[in-house]
Formats: structure tokens, sequence, C-alpha cells
């Protein structure tokens, strides 16, 4: 495989939000303090970062911010999907116009589109835009799922890199690093069985509990592309119930919630998602001790 930027874990940051626009202040500190962590990447508006509530402007604002901040520090993958082809196309374009190093384009949702209707909504962009894009397949929220078959007919697309994979199928990682070739990137979406998918071949997991846990996170990802997975599994038992317990509410909501007790940001979201539920808290926070974050 040629050398490979997309690695090890990458955050799907949150969106900080006060008196109900975008905390740029806080958003930055989320940044440094990510990097300051070792994490390997940022994804800016993905579907932590509350994508669906923002509007056009507001997306590439975060994504130009989160590109200005990094500094080349850190490969930045910009959020830029959408149901409709044309609008993923405009956001692709922003955000290499912005500087992002990839961009992360989600399977159109609500709509149903066929494999064929799949393949050439990617198609489109790739001929439109020249910049890496990674397929981010995630049925339990578009109810459309992508197949190995049609991931292996955009992999000989130049600009069709890799995928970000929230399935958990491991099997189907297994089948789709043959089919797709050696250059074809994979990235898990489910933090819980990242190690079961670095196993499986794959190179890396755009995290959701990286917001919270980067140092330990990072961690974890350097001991497993070391190759020594005895460190990654004590790891994996450190951060698996932090894994579980980030979505025991509507995310990105527990992850706020986290974030605020740490002091980061505020724990507001917008509609729908509502601040998490107080009966989740005490789950979180022994979640994060067990982590070893400091409360």
């Amino acid at each position: 495989m040629t050398s490979n930027p997309f690695k090890g874990v990458i955050t799907a940051l949150v969106t900080p939000f006060s008196q109900g626009v975008i905390d740029e202040v806080a958003f930055a500190a989320l940044i440094e303090r990510q990097i300051a962590g070792g994490v390997h990447g940022l994804v800016p508006v993905g579907t932590t970062g509350e994508t669906s509530t923002l509007s056009h402007e507001e997306h590439k604002r975060v994504v130009s911010l989160c590109v200005e901040v990094v500094a080349g520090r850190v490969p930045v993958i910009a959020g830029a999907g959408s149901n409709a082809t044309a609008e993923a196309v405009d956001f692709v374009r922003h955000a290499r116009v912005a500087g992002a190093d990839a961009a992360l384009v989600v399977t159109p949702y609500y709509n149903r589109p066929s494999q064929e209707g799949l393949y050439r909504h990617y198609r489109s962009i790739n001929d439109a835009v020249d910049l890496p894009v990674f397929v981010y397949n995630v049925p339990s929220r578009t109810s459309i799922d992508i197949s190995n078959e049609t991931l292996a007919r955009l992999a000989s697309l130049p600009n069709i890199v890799g995928v970000k994979d929230a399935t958990g199928d491991m099997v189907r990682a297994s089948f789709q690093r043959r089919q797709c070739g050696a250059d074809w990137v994979m990235l898990t979406g489910d933090d819980p069985s990242a190690l079961g998918y670095l196993a499986h071949g794959g190179h890396g997991c755009i995290s959701v509990t990286a917001n919270v846990a980067p140092a330990a996170c990072a961690a974890f990802f350097n001991a497993a592309m070391a190759g020594d997975w005895r460190t990654a599994l004590a790891w994996q038992d450190r951060l698996v119930r932090l894994h579980k317990a980030l979505f025991l509410d509507a995310s990105p909501a527990p992850t706020k919630f986290a974030l605020a007790r740490l002091g980061l940001c505020e724990e507001v979201s917008r509609l729908p998602i509502l601040d998490c539920d107080p009966a989740h808290h005490a789950e979180i926070l022994a979640a994060m001790e067990e982590a070893g974050i400091s409360l």
C-alpha cells in the first residue's frame, strides 16, 4: 500500500454552541486539546458535529475554522455529505478551497437510492472535485447500505480513497479489504469494535470517544498500529465502558455533557437533540473515571 496519511484515531469533533451560535473560541480550544492529546486527524461537521442542524454557512465556517486552527498539524477530513448530489458536490468543493485534506461523504439518506444510484452519486463527486473522498456507510442512520461490490467499483476512481464503516461488521471488513485492493483506506466509525476492525485489516477509526479522551484513544491506536495487541487490549478494556456510555442518549448529547463537566464547552445541542438525560450522568462520569479522565 502507498503511504496513507489517514490512519489511527481521527476525532469526529462536536460543534460547541453558546447562546444559539457556534462557539468558535471553544471549538478552537477543543482542537488544540485533541492535537495535544496526540490524535492522528480531525473530522469537523460529521454526524457528531450536528451537521444536520447547521446552516450551509455555518457548516462551511466550521470546516474553514478547523483547517485554520489545525494549520497542517494533522489531516482534516471535512464532513461534506448530503442526500442531494449537487449539494454534496458544493460541500466537497468548499472543503477543497478551505484546505481540507479530504472529505467525508455520507450515503444519501431518506431517498434510499439503488446501488447504481449510490455509485453515480459518488462518481459525480469524484468527477467534479479533485479531493480525496471517504464514503461514509452508516445504515442505522441513513436506511441505505452501500455494498462491498459498489465500493469495489468506486475504489477504481481516483478520488474515492476509502470508507468510514459504521456497521460494526467484521466479516464485511475482511471481504472489503480483499475486494477493494491494497490502497483502499478502511476506517471504522464504531469505537467499541475498533480493535477487531484493526485486526481485520482496518487502518483507523473516526471516533466519538476521542472528543472526551483524546490521549487514551491515541495511546490505544498507537499500540494497535505498532502491533502491540496486548497493550491495545488493555486500553480497550479501559475505554469500552466510555464508548458505550457516550451513546446512552442521542449523540452527541452525552459527549457534550462529558465535555461540559470538563469545562471545555457548554452542554448545548440543537433541537431535536436535547441535553443528556440526567439518568445517564452517573454512568458517564463513572466511565470517564475508569478511562483515566480526571474530573
